[in-house]
């Protein structure tokens, strides 16, 4: 029928997370998985096993697809320049996706557009971590400028010494204030190939041991500092030519909100739009890649609360799975087909409603009963 192909490199649930609104949207879907045991590759049929950074699997890949978009960023953008010269269309392109690869990157780029950010500084030494402490004060928030994500890549030092190992491989570290937050936010936005631009609430993120556990829509927070994270992120998308869906994570201050990092394809934190906003972040992304006009993002009601299902000690859930559906049986739950792993993301589930507090004890409530935390 002539319908576009969307070809996907990585096959996590991200990517799993898209097939059901391409098969609404009529188009076909393909994906890149290292592993057809991987999550997108168990429901895509068309699933091509190869790696995101061989350059002739992502060639081979390419030529079957309209359009190449990622559920991660870490595929090499070189390969990516060499695909675009080529004729391939991909989106985000790389100019705009090596902010998300490389916290220094970001950090430099922001700066001079008066992106409200903590303070940072990149250091190689001892002596670099030192001066920087000496106006930001300790303790401080080192990072490794690329491969970081769900707490790793990330420590807070409270002296020079406590990033020996680091600096000792004499690579450059981004070092960055300890923000004293009220809340940790994140804002979710699309923006297409000719430039439209759309905007999610503000919704409030929940850390443990720096791993998303809970997200709230809409965030509490003033009105004025959710109209200005939503401003930033959409001045963000828009400055550094995003297309596709980004999620800016941000610090909530007593003096507004400060950008902490990027990620340029669906996120964690909108994992709650399948049900609690007229368009998912997941169609979102795909009409964003395909040019096609945005979709609506309010929410279908007042109070939307999403926990993620991390994995336990207890590696058969389909038990907890049927007990939470009949104890609540508005509550919404999404499984990744994921091997179960202490502290891994195997799933999440959603709930809505009149009030804010119930919404979120409803969602905690089945989440810690997958996990196998709760017993009734």
């Amino acid at each position: 029928m002539g319908f576009p192909v969307v070809g996907v490199v990585g096959g996590g649930q991200l990517a799993r997370m898209m097939a059901a609104p391409a098969i609404g949207l009529g188009i076909t879907l393909r994906v890149l998985a290292r592993d057809a045991r991987d999550s997108a590759a168990l429901v895509v049929p068309q699933t091509t096993v190869g790696a995101e950074d061989d350059l002739v699997a992502l060639r081979d890949f390419a030529k079957g697809c309209d359009v190449l978009t990622f559920d991660h960023e870490h595929v090499p953008t070189a390969h990516l320049r060499v695909l675009e010269a080529e004729g391939v269309v991909v989106r985000p392109g790389p100019d705009a996706l090596e902010h998300a690869q490389d916290k220094l990157l970001m950090r430099r780029r922001l700066a001079p557009l008066g992106v409200p950010c903590p303070r940072w500084a990149e250091v190689a030494t001892g002596a670099d971590l030192e001066a920087f402490a000496a106006t930001a004060g300790w303790p401080v928030v080192l990072k490794t400028p690329r491969g970081g994500y769900d707490g790793k890549g990330v420590r807070l030092v409270e002296d020079a010494g406590g990033a020996s190992d680091w600096l000792e491989r004499g690579d450059p570290l981004l070092a960055e204030e300890r923000v004293g937050f009220t809340r940790e936010l994140a804002v979710l936005v699309a923006r297409s190939a000719h430039g439209q631009g759309a905007v999610w609430p503000v919704v409030e993120t929940v850390q443990v041991d720096g791993v998303c556990r809970e997200v709230v829509a809409p965030a509490p927070v003033p009105e004025d500092h959710a109209l200005a994270a939503q401003e930033v992120a959409l001045r963000i998308a828009e400055e550094l030519g995003v297309t596709g869906v980004m999620a800016v994570e941000m610090f909530d201050t007593e003096d507004g909100v400060l950008v902490n990092e990027l990620a340029m394809r669906p996120h964690n934190s909108g994992h709650w739009t399948i049900e609690g906003s007229r368009t998912s972040q997941f169609e979102q992304h795909l009409r964003a890649v395909l040019d096609l006009p945005l979709g609506d993002t309010h929410l279908t009601a007042p109070h939307v609360a999403m926990s993620n299902v991390l994995g336990g000690q207890i590696d058969e859930m389909y038990s907890g799975y049927l007990h939470c559906l009949a104890h609540d049986p508005g509550v919404r739950i999404h499984m990744y087909g994921k091997a179960v792993r202490p502290g891994r993301k195997v799933g999440h589930v959603t709930t809505l409603g009149e009030d804010a507090g119930d919404v979120r004890e409803r969602a905690r409530h089945a989440a810690a009963f997958l996990r196998g935390d709760i017993h009734e």
